[in-house]
């Protein structure tokens, strides 16, 4: 049982963290932009030179304007750190360096109880299991706001995900572990694909259901996505049928993906292409008064 208590540390560790940074107020939140968008216009308040600069760069009369450039050049460095994984698996050094000891490790403290307990968790990191979960939230979400645009935000990032991943794949087509696999994949190893859809599907899911909900069921729901994603990718490594460095690298593409569709899709405001705005003199961000019910204003700006 040693694998699987390593597994189970490694999640609670992650669902930990994202809990305290998700209930502490002056901190961004890991999975709503409103949140991010918030601090960052509160903390650039402060600073008034680097507010003019960004104002004739950027135009941060829209904060959604202004964080999207943001999200964009942390898509281009979750591609920058993808890269340097792929540069540490060319030279065999850095993360790569631990490819074939994690592998053969799992495989050897691995007794019958943790495959089994370790098969369970990598399916919900399946296509199957994903998209009856993303399917469900969705429906839920829809019964409470009536509003369409919660499946178009999950199709988002479900399909990206999987064009990305399939696609790269195809492109670095990478062998899998050379050590005996406790359970049946094929296909190329680089990105692990369970590891970039937990961390692009379950993100999505506690934020689509955390709508409505107060600051500290918000953070529930993103520690357990945070704890969901971490215990599949963990379990690809131990189970024989990733490196390392596959599901570093899926998991930093399914939640960067799933960060740019949350963005567009105005976080749990769920309104495409709406962005924040800022109010003059340090006042709360806000939405757009257009057509928004009382109680989702108010939900918006706690």
């Amino acid at each position: 049982m040693t694998v699987t208590v390593v597994v189970l540390l490694a999640a609670v560790a992650a669902a930990a963290v994202v809990f305290a940074l998700s209930v502490v107020r002056t901190l961004p939140g890991p999975l709503d932009p409103i949140d991010g968008e918030r601090v960052f216009i509160r903390r650039l308040e402060r600073h008034p030179r680097l507010r003019r600069f960004l104002r004739q760069r950027l135009d941060p009369s829209t904060a959604g304007g202004l964080v999207l450039t943001v999200v964009l050049i942390a898509a281009f460095g979750v591609a920058v750190f993808v890269g340097a994984v792929l540069d540490m698996i060319d030279g065999s050094y850095g993360l790569a360096f631990l490819d074939d000891n994690v592998s053969q490790w799992g495989v050897a403290n691995a007794d019958t109880a943790a495959v089994e307990i370790l098969t369970a968790i990598t399916y919900l990191g399946g296509t199957v299991v994903v998209l009856a979960a993303m399917f469900a939230a969705g429906l839920i979400d829809f019964l409470r706001h009536r509003r369409v645009e919660v499946f178009l935000f999950l199709t988002a990032v479900i399909l990206g995900e999987k064009l990305i991943v399939n696609g790269l794949k195809e492109i670095i087509d990478r062998g899998r572990p050379d050590v005996m696999q406790f359970v049946g994949w094929e296909g190329p190893s680089f990105p692990s694909g369970h590891a970039a859809a937990a961390a692009a599907a379950w993100p999505a899911i506690a934020l689509v259901l955390g709508r409505g909900c107060g600051r500290v069921a918000r953070s529930l729901l993103a520690s357990g996505a945070a704890l969901t994603a971490v215990a599949v990718a963990a379990s690809r490594a131990l189970l024989g049928v990733h490196w390392l460095t596959d599901i570093v690298a899926g998991v930093a593409i399914g939640y960067g993906w799933f960060f740019i569709c949350a963005v567009m899709f105005g976080g749990r405001a769920q309104r495409l292409g709406d962005p924040l705005t800022a109010q003059p003199q340090g006042h709360p961000l806000t939405r757009r008064a257009r057509d928004v019910p009382t109680n989702e204003h108010a939900e918006l700006v706690d």
